[in-house]
């Protein structure tokens, strides 16, 4: 009798235990995320570990609201079909109480039409494209990373100082290369009146044909050159203009390049003196750009990328808005969202209302090629916050909720 007691007891205990689990498993707070992970690996990995540390930090310190924070991924294999697909599996199977992610432009503007179609919470990471945000936004999305316009803009003031007036275009020709195109276009002529715009060279995402791309700009003869390819296209990009003795000469003004997730992948290739957008990791002092340096690197025993603060950042600013909202409901956390503020390794941001668009801001500097690997030198920092369209600007562009 005394052991069938014992025994008894000890399946009570366990059952216990197993129910407590399962009802904690249960009452955990799901991001689903959904992301270009297979195709473009040298942003996307950093980013997962950026996100796995976020999530590590935030449930180490109790959760939101008292339940654990989880991540649940699919790839979109760079498809916005696929994106779709992903975002309607992980709401009706996986019942994620928000969307995150995407990479791409156009991934990112199916997601965040399909979070409009659902009423689902989405927030965008990385894509940039200034649709996301203005005339194709809505009131679901909301996005982290400074877009194209932003982006533009900081670079704007310094290509001015370049004076050049012969100005040739390269970009991919999908949504990002061609709002990036756009916006400079505008902002430059605003600055310099006299500028000219040459030739375009629109290459197909992932697939340019660097050779003849090469040749057709030093065919046009230009003083300058804005760049948005990124990537393996922009590697191609590099390797054929150097051959070719394109850069000799012209200066290069370029989105994105200064980010270490392109120049560790050119390397000794790497040209010197191109304006850039970046992340100089090795030589940021600011505290919390330290802490998480440290953080990073105990975790990880790599450095981080531009992807990783971007992981990071997401699933920092998912755990502040669902803190501020006291739930995942809809509603409250898009209302939460508006004037949210939240800590990153690059200082306090906040997502402003009137566009969903957070402070975030980014690096600009040029390029070096020292000892053979690519970095950033004479680099600042650029809140996003001034680096805005007017108000109204953005309220004629932006449809009404």
């Amino acid at each position: 009798m005394h052991r069938l007691l014992n025994l008894y007891r000890a399946i009570l205990a366990s059952t216990v235990l197993l129910a407590s689990a399962t009802t904690h498993a249960q009452n955990a707070i799901k991001i689903g995320e959904i992301n270009s992970y297979k195709a473009f690996p040298a942003f996307l990995e950093p980013y997962k570990k950026g996100m796995e540390l976020a999530i590590e930090e935030v449930n180490a310190a109790g959760g939101v609201l008292g339940r654990r924070l989880e991540i649940v991924t699919r790839d979109d294999n760079a498809n916005p079909g696929d994106a779709v697909r992903a975002a309607e599996e992980l709401i009706s199977r996986e019942r994620v109480d928000l969307l995150a992610g995407a990479y791409l432009s156009n991934t990112g503007l199916a997601i965040a039409d399909f979070a409009r179609q659902k009423q689902v919470f989405f927030l965008a990471g990385e894509p940039l494209t200034d649709k996301l945000t203005w005339d194709g936004g809505n009131e679901f999305t909301f996005r982290l990373r400074p877009g194209t316009y932003m982006q533009a803009a900081m670079l704007v003031p310094e290509a001015v100082k370049l004076r050049k007036k012969r100005w040739a275009l390269v970009y991919p020709n999908y949504e990002y290369g061609q709002s990036a195109v756009a916006a400079f276009k505008q902002l430059l002529l605003a600055a310099q009146p006299d500028a000219v715009f040459v030739t375009e060279q629109a290459a197909p995402l992932g697939k340019v044909d660097a050779g003849s791309v090469a040749q057709a700009l030093a065919d046009a003869k230009p003083d300058a050159i804005f760049n948005v390819l990124f990537g393996a296209d922009l590697a191609r990009f590099v390797r054929e203009g150097n051959t070719r003795g394109l850069f000799k000469d012209v200066a290069v003004v370029s989105m994105l390049t200064g980010e270490p997730e392109y120049l560790d992948t050119l390397k000794d290739e790497t040209p010197n003196g191109w304006l850039v957008t970046g992340y100089p990791w090795y030589g940021i002092q600011t505290p919390e750009h330290k802490a998480f340096l440290q953080a990073y690197q105990a975790r990880f025993k790599d450095y981080p990328r531009l992807g990783s603060v971007v992981g990071y950042s997401m699933v920092k600013s998912a755990a502040a808005g669902i803190a501020k909202a006291g739930g995942t409901a809809t509603a409250p956390l898009v209302a939460a969202f508006k004037g949210l503020t939240v800590d990153t390794p690059f200082g306090r941001i906040s997502y402003r209302a009137q566009d969903h668009q957070s402070t975030m801001g980014a690096f600009v500097g040029k390029t070096l090629n020292q000892d053979g690997k690519g970095v950033m030198t004479a680099y600042q920092y650029l809140d996003g916050a001034r680096f805005q369209p007017p108000a109204e600007v953005v309220k004629r562009a932006r449809p009404a909720p």
